[in-house]
């Protein structure tokens, strides 16, 4: 795929990770309480959410950057490639978390979204990663150009 292509659609899904967890941040920082009723996993001390909104905010920034510059290097999809496996583990770590709680007896609920949220920022980095992988993999088509016609040579006049 060719980068200009890429960019643009990487822009509208990392703007939507921007969105998802700049919201669950903004309600966070403002209010004290978790978006949703939900439980409010922390790294390092902070909530999750905010961690979530830098990583997601870093590929947006990176993407909007390369389709502002017209880039033609591949470093957009691997920033977010890289980027988005670091989501994948941190938002996975903490869905599991939170999914193994619903095997312990009495334990098992629903979110205010169906599932914790971090399960979905977790949908959100794979789908980035698939996305950027698949990219970086297709083989982008070169037009095959015909070697050059050789004229007939002259006849020989001995």
């Amino acid at each position: 795929m060719k980068v200009d292509k890429y960019v643009k659609i990487a822009a509208i899904l990392t703007l939507a990770g921007v969105l998802f967890s700049g919201y669950l941040s903004g309600v966070k920082l403002f209010s004290g309480t978790c978006a949703f009723n939900e439980s409010c996993p922390t790294f390092l001390g902070y909530p999750a959410c905010y961690f979530g909104f830098i990583m997601f905010s870093t590929m947006f920034i990176g993407t909007v950057t390369a389709l502002i510059k017209k880039v033609q290097e591949k470093w957009p999809m691997k920033l977010n490639l890289g980027i988005s496996l670091l989501g994948i583990i941190f938002a996975g770590s903490f869905a599991v978390q939170e999914i193994a709680v619903w095997f312990q007896p009495g334990q098992f609920r629903l979110y205010g979204l169906g599932l914790s949220t971090c399960v979905y920022g977790l949908v959100f980095y794979v789908i980035i990663f698939v996305f950027t992988l698949a990219a970086l993999l297709k083989k982008e088509k070169i037009a095959s150009v015909a070697p050059p016609s050789v004229p007939p040579a002259a006849p020989s006049q001995a």
